[in-house]
């Protein structure tokens, strides 16, 4: 029983890794769930179905594998800059998780692409922005920034918090891309995107409104 469980185990980790390399590469319209079993090896092209259901179940599950890591980098930085009046450490808290997660992804990794073509398809972008808000951590940053920026209009909140998802997934996107396709340091890379990312966030969120 332990063997076939364990066996059963190994077989979503490679699909799931498969699935996320296709979708970075392909879209998410143009991968079905057959071919990410052919490519997966899987001798049954019915095997996604079998492990996850459908495409938006095998989506989801790719978004959770990543979800959790970062989960655990932000909740160290919030308790670190919990009570700080500092926008920057702020963004720090927002950048940091993904960029360090991605950076322990390896060369070449494909999460970040993934996260950029799920977010530009309208049928599962939702996936990406409740992984990216709907937790513990991420309201705390949230709160964090409203504790810094009190006079800061709500609808220029809410067009800015847009504005920075954005620019974190298709920014770490073009980087992921950078990487595989061979320049750069990995670690050093990762470092300034996080570096360059944050400078933005925290210039974007402290440039004036003129919302009335």
């Amino acid at each position: 029983m332990q063997v076939r469980t364990d066996r059963a185990g190994f077989t979503r980790e490679i699909i799931l890794s498969t699935a996320e390399r296709l979708f970075a590469e392909q879209g998410l319209f143009s991968v079905s769930n057959r071919q990410v079993s052919e490519a997966a090896g899987q001798g049954n092209n019915a095997a996604v179905g079998y492990h996850f259901g459908t495409k938006s179940d095998l989506i989801r599950a790719i978004v959770q594998r990543h979800a959790e890591p970062m989960e655990q980098l932000r909740r160290q930085l919030v308790f670190r800059h919990d009570g700080s009046q500092e926008v920057r450490d702020w963004a720090g808290c927002l950048v940091l998780p993904y960029t360090d997660h991605l950076a322990t992804l390896g060369r070449p990794s494909w999460y970040a692409r993934f996260a950029a073509q799920v977010m530009t398809d309208p049928l599962h972008r939702a996936l990406i922005v409740d992984a990216a808000t709907d937790t513990p951590t991420v309201r705390a940053v949230i709160a964090g920034f409203d504790s810094c920026l009190p006079h800061l209009p709500v609808d220029a909140r809410r067009g800015r918090s847009d504005m920075m998802r954005n620019l974190l997934v298709h920014t770490c996107a073009e980087q992921e891309l950078r990487l595989a396709n061979g320049a750069d340091d990995p670690a050093q890379a990762w470092t300034a995107t996080a570096t360059h990312l944050i400078d933005a966030v925290t210039g974007l969120l402290l440039g004036s409104s003129h919302a009335s």
